[in-house]
């Protein structure tokens, strides 16, 4: 289990609660020693505007960071789990602002996604997080 989407799911998680880019190279490193391939990218906007554009940033950065391959299949299991993250959270966000990070995390056949973003108008936030998953078979 301790390799298996409970863990990559916490892994997702924790990149996306980093707060800023010297963490996450830190995370990443620690991560990569135990097998576990990581991403995350920050995002902000309105959110039914920009459900596409969180989507498509947590692929591209999946591929940039070799999380996972440019095929139909990996590119696919992020975008899925992506929208899987975001529509846990579309009660909170309907018609306001959202900003925060987007966390990745893979081994083997389990890919995660993690969304984490605080939401709403000026200073009144409220904070939510959504997580997806997928199983991808791993080459």
């Amino acid at each position: 289990m301790h390799s298996g989407s409970k863990k990559i799911a916490g892994v997702a998680i924790r990149m996306a609660l980093s707060e800023d880019r010297e963490e996450e190279k830190s995370l990443k490193s620690a991560y990569a020693q135990e097998g576990i391939k990581t991403a995350a990218v920050d995002y902000g906007g309105e959110f039914i505007s920009s459900v596409n554009k969180v989507v498509e940033r947590a692929v591209v950065a999946a591929k940039r960071e070799g999380v996972i391959k440019d095929t139909h299949a990996d590119e696919g299991a992020v975008a899925g789990a992506t929208r899987e993250a975001l529509s846990q959270i579309i009660n909170k966000a309907i018609g306001l602002n959202i900003g925060g990070k987007i966390g990745i995390a893979r081994k083997q056949d389990h890919i995660s996604v993690a969304v984490f973003f605080g939401i709403g108008l000026l200073h009144l936030d409220e904070v939510a997080i959504g997580l997806g998953h997928r199983a991808v078979p791993s080459v």
